[in-house]
This record gives C-alpha cells, sequence and structure tokens, in this order.
C-alpha cells in the first residue's frame, strides 16, 4: 500500500512538472511574438525620417523662409545706367518714365530741369570719347547725328553698347523716333501714348487762312546772333504751323544782315526762349540791324518758344506747332 502510494505521488509530481512546463513554454512563445509584433514597426532614422513606405510618421518639414510682401508683389530689378546723346533722345527717354536711369547727358539736353544735374560728356556731335568711357554706362542712347565718325568707332571698339535712332526732322521721324527709343528701353505702351498725344496736338493745330512769313532769329548772346533759311529745323516748323520761312534764298544759317532782314519783311519775328533772353528780351530783338523796319518788328510781333520744344522734334512738337500756328492768326 505505501508503495503504490508513492508511486501515485511520483506521477502526480511528474504531472504536475509537465504541466509548469507546457506553461512556461506557452508564456515563453507569447512573449517572443510579442517582441517580434513590435520590432516590426518602422523605426525613425539617424536622420529623424521615417523608413519604409508609411508616411504617417515622417519627420515634419522645415518651415519656408519669410518673404515680405513688399518683396513678393515688386520683385527687385537692376537698373540700366543710360547715357543719352541729343536734347530731344534725353528729354523722350524722360517722358517714358526712363529718367531715373540716366547717368550723363551731352550740353544740347536742356529739358527736363532735372538734367542739369547730370555730369555732360560734350556736345553730341562733337563727342570726347573718354568722358563715355569713364561713366560706364550699359547703353549709350543717340541719333545718327553723334560723331565724329572717329570717336564713335573709338566707342564700339572699347564695348561700349552704342545704339543709334534717326535723326530726321520731320513729324513722321519724330513719330518714328519715339517709338524707337521705347523699343529700346522696353517701354512701348508709353512709347504709344506720347505718339498719341503728339497726333492729338497735330489735329488741333489750326492754320491760319492768310500766309504769313516768319524770320527765325537764332541767337546766343547780342554777338551771335544768325537767321535760318531753308532745311532748318525752324523752316520745317514754320511750314507745319502754316507760315512760310522770311528766307528763301539758302539753306541753313547765316549771320544777320539789316539789309536782308528789311526785304525779308517778316510779318512774325520767332526765337527760342533762351536766345531772348540772351540779347535782352523784346528791347534787344528791336535793336538788332534792320528788324525795326520790318512789320513785325514795327507791331513788336514776337514769338519766343522753349527751345527742344521749338527746334528739337521731341515728344512736345506737337504743342510748339499750337502755339506757332496761334501767333500766326
Amino acid at each position: 500500500m505505501k508503495i503504490s502510494l508513492n508511486i501515485e505521488s511520483r506521477r502526480g509530481d511528474r504531472t504536475l512538472r509537465a504541466m509548469a512546463l507546457r506553461w512556461t513554454c506557452a508564456l515563453t512563445l507569447a512573449a517572443v511574438v510579442c517582441g517580434c509584433s513590435k520590432q516590426s514597426k518602422p523605426q525613425p532614422s539617424a536622420l529623424g525620417t521615417k523608413a519604409g513606405p508609411d508616411k504617417t510618421t515622417s519627420a515634419p518639414a522645415p518651415a519656408p523662409a519669410k518673404v515680405s510682401e513688399t518683396a513678393a508683389k515688386e520683385p527687385k530689378q537692376v537698373k540700366q545706367k543710360l547715357i543719352t546723346l541729343g536734347g530731344s533722345i534725353t528729354e523722350t527717354v524722360f517722358a517714358l518714365g526712363s529718367g531715373d536711369s540716366i547717368i550723363a547727358v551731352d550740353v544740347s539736353s536742356v529739358f527736363p530741369p532735372k538734367v542739369h544735374q547730370l555730369p555732360k560728356v560734350g556736345y553730341h556731335r562733337q563727342l570726347s570719347a573718354e568722358g563715355v568711357i569713364s561713366l560706364s554706362p550699359d547703353l549709350v542712347l543717340g541719333s545718327t547725328a553723334v560723331g565724329p565718325p572717329k570717336v564713335v568707332a573709338q566707342l564700339k571698339e572699347a564695348g561700349i553698347n552704342l545704339v543709334q535712332v534717326n535723326d530726321e526732322k520731320t513729324i513722321e521721324g519724330t513719330r518714328k523716333r519715339i517709338a524707337a527709343i521705347a523699343k529700346i528701353l522696353g517701354k512701348q505702351s508709353e512709347g504709344k501714348a506720347l505718339i498719341d498725344s503728339l497726333d492729338q496736338d497735330m489735329k488741333a493745330v489750326k492754320q491760319s487762312t492768310e500766309v504769313k512769313k516768319v524770320l527765325f532769329i537764332y541767337a546766343r548772346g547780342a554777338g551771335a546772333v544768325s537767321v535760318a533759311g531753308q532745311k532748318t529745323a525752324a523752316d520745317a516748323m514754320i511750314r507745319l504751323a502754316g507760315g512760310v520761312n522770311a528766307v528763301q534764298e539758302y539753306e541753313g544759317y547765316k549771320p544777320i544782315n539789316a539789309e536782308s532782314i528789311v526785304s525779308a519783311a517778316p510779318d512774325l519775328i520767332l526765337l527760342t526762349t533762351r536766345g531772348l533772353k540772351s540779347i535782352g528780351g523784346a528791347d534787344g530783338v528791336s535793336k538788332l540791324k534792320g528788324v525795326s523796319l520790318t512789320p513785325a518788328g514795327k507791331n513788336k510781333n514776337i514769338l519766343a518758344i522753349d527751345d527742344l520744344m521749338l527746334l528739337g522734334f521731341g515728344p512736345r512738337t506737337g504743342k510748339a506747332l499750337r502755339q506757332l500756328a496761334e501767333a500766326l492768326k
């Protein structure tokens, strides 16, 4: 009986040990499975980005750089450095809205008043290459009258970007010149507006039914007075306004001559404002040789118009013609 119980006791112990072993194995397997499950999840890399295709746990993107509202609306532009040669060229560039780009002008550039604050590089027909080259311009803009040819060649050899436009003293030439300059500067819409304004002024010119003779006197002081003949800018303006040049005998300009002035018998004497000032105003004109004996001198019929407006064939040419035509009525 004791033996039987002892055997049963040992069997019971083995059973308990077997059951304990099975539980231990089960618990161990469960732990392994749980561990594998945890390790299968993608882990962040050392660079802070996530391995694997799952993008839900990717690192946040860096914040974009801050840009001011002004900078976003108005991108920075590099302004060209311009040198303009010739009064009408300079005036046109200003009228197109590009005057702030001009760093120097020639001495014939007298309008608008701001040009008097700019450096001068000589007269556009008698330039010195050194003065232009020393300023390192991005663009030199002038007419076909720029010279002398030797200097033009020197500028081009030095790598200066010299662009020349027509120098025609006609209304059509003015239109073409404005359009050409506007295209060069990328101001086509502004150029069209200037041409439209010129055309409107031309339409407003009311010519007199009575043709009157006009004498244009070019003065730079009492000792430097000459009279305009045919094929001059003054002659062209007189004809466009409906008048006739009182001098028909020669082309270009000649010094004043009392006998010629008397025989010309002008109805109107025309000058530039600077010319009139240089000889002492209307009283100074009356003292010029032969003038007091002409119809214009006797009636004090004297007209002065801004230099570039009258002779420059630029953006204000139409306004000058309106003034002149009004004086001829």
